[in-house]
């Protein structure tokens, strides 16, 4: 197989410490692109390294939601102009997390929009984190869209069917973790196995969310095989068709990769 995991974190506590090897053990899996995906402006450049240090890793630029509060003046300009390196293919994460809510929600949604602006602006992937805020999150990015189109992923998708369809409705593509593999995940099951295969990508969110059979392990890249494997299951396909089918998505919606691998 040869893979792309559209999501992951190679520069934190976990990966970070033993990266090469990391790197090792997902190329001996198969996995041939890798998206080191930014959360806060204080490791942009470590992310940014990691992506011009290897050819099979690109970079984003964004503040997660968590971190919304601390990054007020990360405004629309900052992350275009950040951008503008070639390693850098898409914009986030961003989006809104009501669960943990450790940032104001009014301040998550302003940095959200100035987000969506950006990738507008750019034409770069919209990266997008929800959780316990699905009707906030459909809202604002229907009501951006309506300003202007933009593309983008709903990552790490574990929210409603109805949520899925809204997002495929804006041309959203939509990208499943390990947790699809998880025994208590029969919704989020039932969605993936439904979901249009032209919008579908595949992610680890490395070093979390590690997927059967490694669950309590630390998650890494390598094990969106094992998550792949469970899907195209899932889903009644051969596993090699899955992994070609989001690989060349992931391709498809971080079309900079491509100008750049």
């Amino acid at each position: 197989m040869r893979l792309a995991d559209s999501h992951c974190h190679l520069n934190y506590k976990g990966l970070a410490e033993d990266q090469e090897a990391v790197l090792a053990r997902a190329r001996d899996s198969g996995v041939v692109a890798m998206l080191n995906i930014a959360t806060r402006e204080s490791e942009w450049d470590e992310v940014l390294a990691t992506a011009e240090r290897e050819a099979d890793v690109w970079s984003t630029v964004g503040i997660h939601p968590h971190e919304a509060d601390e990054h007020p003046h990360i405004d629309t300009a900052k992350l275009v102009s950040r951008a503008q390196h070639p390693r850098v293919v898409g914009i986030g994460e961003t989006g809104l997390d009501y669960y943990y809510d450790h940032s104001d929600r009014a301040q998550q949604q302003k940095s959200f929009r100035a987000h969506i602006a950006a990738s507008r602006e750019t034409g770069l992937p919209l990266i997008v984190h929800t959780r316990d805020a699905e009707a906030d999150t459909a809202a604002i990015l229907a009501e951006e869209m309506g300003k202007g189109a933009y593309p983008g992923v709903i990552h790490c998708f574990t929210a409603s069917g109805d949520f899925a369809d809204k997002a495929l409705e804006l041309g959203f593509y939509i990208s499943i973790s390990g947790i699809v593999t998880f025994k208590n995940a029969r919704d989020l099951q039932e969605t993936a196995a439904r979901l249009p295969l032209d919008r579908l990508l595949i992610e680890t969110d490395a070093p979390f969310l590690a997927p059967v059979p490694h669950r309590g392990k630390t998650g890494e890249p390598a094990f969106v095989a094992d998550t792949c494997r469970f899907l195209a299951q899932l889903r009644g396909m051969d596993a090699e068709e899955l992994a070609e089918a989001t690989r060349e998505n992931f391709h498809r919606l971080f079309a900079k990769t491509l100008a750049t691998a």
